[in-house]
């Protein structure tokens, strides 16, 4: 759980900066669920980048603490300005004495640490360990839609899947379900373009459809249908891996089914209703992993740093053209009417791509 940042300073020396807020865990119909507000500007610790917020996007995790789905700041909320917002790229202000990987003037994009504040400040600080250096071919905008889907998909298939990044396993196949949100929109790119997989994409809609076709997927399954029956129409009976990004109860029978022996699954997606029999995968030895890109910065790991490796690759990767934002709607400025607006579209489970907020007025 992460403190409140408190009201605007007495101390007129101490500088503030806007930012948009939420008080209580509100339903996105009210109009009081975000509120546009005052805060102390905070100050670099030592590992700390303070970046002037230039955009963010918005992500499930947000709607989810802010209806109280998950109670990041404890069963009493109290009154005190709580800031969400994990996907950021802006332009570092400011550093902390023990920073040596970025200087001022530098631009980044970064998830950051859920352990914190967020970022729907003007000003926000990042363990220089946990932010990449932002794709200079992309504005702020469209590189504001990478950071946390990036990790995610990346930690999902190179960390908890033990697919080559370097192509070794090309021509091996994997069923992402969920392919047309944000972390399936990175996800999809990244098994195709850099392990060179057999990318079997699953959506519903036809503007969904052509975006994960668009994003490199070579199949596409519906997943409003039974998984096994659709792939068995593309001729499919097995894939070697699978990652799940929605509908994991639903699609739970079909993935024991089509899982190859000794293949590899991994969700970032825990059953919301009866929970799924794990032992079903023990006659084919199949592995399970659970991914949360939070995990690194939340328990300050000693491979932390990881998270700015990855970011820069994936910089590089877009700034060669090998990757493509995956940004499909901004709104401007920032402030609560359009937060509000972007959660209230999230929830409704039909967004392709990413949400992203840009510019202050």
């Amino acid at each position: 759980m992460i403190s409140s940042l408190g009201a605007k300073p007495a101390d007129a020396k101490v500088k503030d900066m806007k930012a948009v807020a939420m008080k209580s865990y509100l339903p996105v119909d009210r109009e009081e669920s975000f509120v546009d507000t005052r805060v102390p500007r905070p100050v670099p610790g030592d590992r700390d980048l303070l970046v002037a917020v230039k955009a963010i996007s918005v992500n499930p995790v947000d709607t989810q603490i802010r209806s109280g789905q998950y109670k990041l700041f404890g069963e009493d909320i109290d009154q005190s300005p709580h800031i969400l917002g994990w996907d950021v790229s802006g332009e570092v202000v400011g550093v902390g004495p023990g920073v040596h990987d970025y200087k001022v003037g530098d631009q980044v994009f970064y998830s950051g640490d859920i352990t914190r504040p967020g970022a729907d400040s003007e000003f926000h600080l990042v363990d220089e360990r946990l932010a990449g250096r932002k794709p200079a071919s992309l504005s702020y905008g469209e590189a504001a839609a990478l950071p946390l889907t990036g990790i995610t998909a990346w930690e999902s298939l190179f960390d908890r899947l033990k697919i080559s990044p370097d192509g070794k396993d090309a021509g091996k196949s994997i069923l992402i379900i969920g392919g047309g949100g944000g972390v399936g929109s990175m996800a999809i790119q990244l098994a195709a373009k850099v392990a060179k997989l057999r990318v079997i994409g699953t959506a519903s809609s036809e503007e969904s459809r052509a975006w994960v076709t668009k994003l490199g997927a070579s199949v596409v399954v519906d997943h409003r249908n039974p998984l096994d029956k659709e792939l068995a129409a593309k001729g499919i009976e097995t894939v070697d891996y699978i990652l799940v990004l929605g509908y994991m109860e639903q699609h739970w029978p079909a993935m024991v089914k089509v899982i190859a022996p000794q293949g590899s699954i991994a969700s970032i997606k825990e059953a919301k209703g009866d929970p799924v029999d794990i032992s079903a995968l023990k006659p084919k030895s199949v592995t399970f992993a659970w991914e949360t890109v939070f995990t690194r910065p939340s328990y300050q790991t000693t491979d932390m740093v990881e998270q700015q490796r990855l970011l820069n690759s994936i910089s590089k990767m877009v700034d060669k053209g090998e990757l493509i934002s995956t940004a499909n709607e901004v709104m401007k400025p920032i402030n609560a009417a359009n937060l509000q607006k972007a959660h209230a579209k999230i929830e409704q489970g039909h967004t392709v791509g990413k949400i992203v907020l840009e510019g202050w007025e």
